[in-house]
């Protein structure tokens, strides 16, 4: 059955290239990424987990985690890295799950027989502290992913999660933000003391209020 967005994500134990985790373990308290790869040595995969390694930092300071998953086993995860930090400049730091047996990929339904029977797709998920899923992008195996529009997603989710409001179209971090109709509009000034302005009575803006 897939998942779908405030599903709780399934925990599971795996062997990754830096020893056996369990997952929630491995997340804590913080956010986290689960993302998938076809197979090691592919030439996307190897941008996209160079590109995760670069940004680090900016993970870091979202307190989120990364967990990339492939269906090769550990010892071939270790000659790709290598391959990785050559190729990307960079240095890989967080884990690869050896998926061998497709548990974690049939946990989170990342076969689509109708793509490939026999690798995954690649598919993101971004997971809350409180366990449940908040994102889930599926590209096909063609299409790299843009890490701009990731870190774009989590950077909307954290801000969502403490504060009554949305992102607009095209948001980034420090624009303008929609109070949501869950808030009234008389109560505004005192819950965003920023200022707001009233484009319709259903489309309200505020600055971002953790600015």
């Amino acid at each position: 059955m897939s998942l779908r967005l405030g599903d709780a994500a399934p925990n599971f134990k795996a062997n990754t290239s830096l020893g056996e985790i369990d997952f929630y373990d491995f997340l804590g308290e913080g956010w986290g990424i689960l993302f998938s790869h076809p197979a090691d040595f592919t030439p996307v995969c190897t941008t996209e987990l160079g590109r995760t390694a670069q940004l680090k930092d900016e993970f870091a300071k979202r307190n989120t985690k990364v967990l990339a998953v492939s269906v090769d086993p550990v010892d071939k995860h270790l000659s790709w890295i290598n391959d990785i930090n050559e190729t990307q400049q960079t240095d890989v730091t967080f884990p690869i799950i050896a998926d061998e047996n497709r548990t974690v990929a049939n946990l989170y339904d990342m076969i689509h027989p109708n793509a490939s029977e026999t690798f995954t797709v690649r598919s993101l998920f971004i997971i809350g502290p409180d366990k449940k899923i908040k994102l889930i992008i599926t590209y096909p195996a063609s299409t790299g992913r843009n890490f701009v529009e990731v870190l774009r997603v989590l950077d909307s989710l954290q801000l969502t999660a403490k504060y009554s409001v949305a992102t607009p179209a095209d948001w980034k971090d420090g624009e303008d933000v929609i109070v949501t109709a869950a808030v009234p509009t008389a109560d505004i000034p005192a819950r965003f003391p920023k200022g707001h302005k009233i484009i319709k009575p259903y489309l309200r803006t505020t600055p971002q209020p953790n600015k």
